[in-house]
Formats: structure tokens, sequence, C-alpha cells
């Protein structure tokens, strides 16, 4: 099979064309598939493990890619976790832990959900990785609930537009920061409803003005570093702060007396090292309450912009450029 190999750690040209093996069928008891890849999504921790920057979990494949959309060609479908009643020509979209960018990926059956209705690969392949880090971050982690208001840091990448659409189709009330004015006109015309410019505006004013000085309910934090601080200041009381990524620094300096005084909270998850019973729950939630917005046209991932899979090394660069809004994509 034709794969995108990591050749050695450094800059996008890095990224190879290469053939190895076919994957093995799964066997039975395997919980897992063989999936014909269509198209492959490009996320920031694939630019991570490029420059030796994310170790790649034990057991999974080196080839970078966390997110595929094709066909089940093969597996384990009688398996308990195959909840979807998925067979043999069935087209899907999965969360893998590697290995996406590849004619053939394997990927745990809990992982894998139906095309939605009307679904390109395309589109089908810019779910899961964004979508389950949203759902999970956001919902289950957050708390996110009826009435409450989202703060996400950094409105126009994959994650932050996701964020935007999926909140705004659960009835929030969002904003967002990004570092220019075109992003934030950008971000507000994908339904956000406050899009701050935080080189030329002080976000925590913004958003004390924004809310009438009661502050947000969740922020999804992507910068963290002297973020937080300022993020605490602009929480609601009973307020959640969730980091999901440490792009301004790992360290940060707070004051744990309005943690402690307004009763805020602190947490932050990553997404690949967890094992496929966690996924499993959000796989389930998502299908019990996105998909049916999916299904209904309600809801459709933005997608910046798409290169094949030999031009793997170009979409790296687009990504590090951080002048997309959404998704990029590799068709295979």
């Amino acid at each position: 099979m034709r794969v995108i190999e990591i050749k050695e750690f450094g800059a996008p040209e890095v990224l190879v064309p290469a053939t190895r093996p076919d994957p093995a069928v799964p066997t039975a008891g395997s919980g897992e598939v063989l999936i014909k890849v269509l198209a492959a999504g490009i996320n920031r921790p694939d630019v991570l493990q490029r420059k030796g920057h994310y170790p790649v979990p034990a057991g999974a494949s080196d080839i970078p890619g966390l997110e595929v959309a094709g066909e089940i060609i093969g597996g384990d479908l009688a398996h308990a976790d195959n909840a979807f009643g998925l067979k043999i020509g069935d087209k899907v979209c999965a969360l893998v832990q590697g290995g996406g960018y590849a004619d053939l990926c394997t990927a745990p059956i809990a992982q894998c959900l139906p095309y939605p209705t009307g679904f390109t690969d395309q589109e089908a392949a810019a779910l899961p990785e964004t979508f389950y880090t949203v759902w999970s971050n956001v919902f289950m982690r957050g708390e996110l609930s009826d009435g409450e208001t989202l703060l996400v840091q950094g409105g126009s990448s994959g994650i932050g537009v996701t964020a935007i659409l999926l909140a705004k189709a659960m009835g929030h009330q969002v904003f967002v920061t990004a570092g220019t004015d075109e992003k934030c006109k950008a971000c507000l015309k994908l339904g956000a409803d406050l899009a701050i410019n935080y080189k030329t505006q002080d976000f925590v004013e913004e958003v004390k003005k924004a809310t009438d000085g009661k502050g947000v309910n969740v922020i999804l934090d992507m910068v963290t570093g002297a973020y937080v601080q300022r993020e605490i200041d602009c929480l609601a009381d009973d307020g959640r702060i969730v980091i999901i990524a440490i792009q301004g620094g790992s360290k940060a300096e707070v004051s744990t007396n309005q943690i402690l005084r307004r009763r805020l909270t602190i947490t932050g998850s990553t997404l690949r090292p967890r094992p496929v019973s966690f996924k499993k729950q959000i796989t389930k939630q998502l299908y019990d309450n996105v998909w049916p917005l999916l299904n209904a046209g309600k809801l459709k991932p933005a997608i910046y912009q798409t290169f094949t899979l030999d031009q793997a090394a170009d979409a790296h660069r687009l990504m590090e450029s951080s002048e997309h809004v959404g998704k990029i994509v590799l068709t295979v």
C-alpha cells in the first residue's frame, strides 16, 4: 500500500511517499476492522509527531494520521462493539491512533461511525478528531449545559471551528478569539456571536462586556501559559476551563483565591492515549446527539482545503502557517 512516512523528525519535507505491506485483516476477537482509506484529516498532533514532540503510543502505527473515512473491507464485524450493525462495504469515518496517511488502515470498530447522510469522503474524514475532541472536552468534561456560554481560544483552527459549529447547533452562545480581523470575520460567518482579535483587543474586557460582567461558563483553551489567569478573570462563578493544548507554554501562575472563592474548575485532557472503552462512550454520545444534526443537514464541517496523499508535506505547511480557517483534508 501507499503510505506517507516520517523519514526523520523535522520540517514538512520529511514527509515522504513510500510503500509498505498491507496490514493484516483483523481477526475475530480483535474488535478492529480494515478500512480502504478514501480521505484522511490533517491535525495539529500530526505536525507535533512529525517534529518529534508527540510520541506514538505503544502498539500504534508510526504512520501519521488520526482520522480516516473510507470503506470497510474486512475485520471483526461480529464484535460486541459493532453497535451500528456495520458490514463489509459500508462507508465509515473512524478515529484512529495512527496510520491514516495510507491506502489502508485498521480501526477499532467502537470508533467507527457511518457516514452522515449525503456526506462526501472528505467531509466524513473531517469529523472524527475534532468532533471527538470537542464533544469530550466541552460537553463531557466541561459540562456545557443549557443556557451556558462558551469561549474558544483559537476559533479559526480545526478544533475551534468545530467548537463553534457544534456549540451553536446545541443552542449555546459562543465567543472566540482569533489573530486577525479576517479570521474574526470568518468565525462570525460560521456562527460565533462574538469574535475578538486577541492582538488588538483584551479578550477579558470584551467577554465581560458581552456578558454584562458575569463572564463565560466554559473556556476551551489551546493556549494556556499566561492566558490561564486572564481566563480565570473572565469566568463566571462555577466556571470551567478545559485545557487541550499548551501552545503558549506549559506553566502558568494563577490566583488560587479566585478558584476557591468562586468555585472554579481547571481541567484538561488529551485524547490519543485514552483507551478504546472511553472513546466508545464518545462514539455513542456523538451518534445519539450529533449525528441526527449531521444527517438532517443542520451541521457540516468547514473544510478549508484538500490535498492528495502525495501532497501531505504541502498540507502540513498550510497547517503550520495558521492561514487556514477550518479543516485540512487529504484525498487518498
